[in-house]
């Protein structure tokens, strides 16, 4: 059985900074393509972040410079270091993992307000 488990959201000022860690089991983690999506009430989901088996990542326009995505093959998971949050990064955030097949995680909330 195939889990992604997202941890690390919560309420954060604007300027401030969180890591989520996405925790997975059931795959062969190392050969997977993993990313972080989120989706903010009333819009569709988007891609925040990506990184593919080898480590090669891209951003969303919105995000890059402020957010990191990395890997560890170890222990099975991917984070998002977000710095200098803003109130439109506020959105349910959800790891993805892409080879073969798609598989997602239950998301974690992020809410960016003073």
């Amino acid at each position: 059985q195939v889990q992604l488990v997202e941890s690390g959201g919560g309420l954060v000022q604007p300027g401030g900074s969180l890591r989520l860690s996405c925790a997975a089991s059931g795959i062969i983690f190392s050969i997977h393509h993993m990313g972080w999506y989120r989706q903010a009430p009333g819009k569709q989901r988007e891609l925040v972040a990506h990184i593919t088996s080898g480590g090669s990542t891209n951003y969303a326009d919105s995000v890059k410079g402020r957010f990191t995505i990395s890997r560890d093959n170890a222990k099975n998971t991917v984070y998002l270091q977000m710095n200098s949050l803003k109130p439109e990064d506020t959105a349910v955030y959800y790891c993805h993992a892409l080879r073969s097949n798609v598989y997602w995680g239950q998301g974690t909330q992020v809410t960016v307000s003073s």
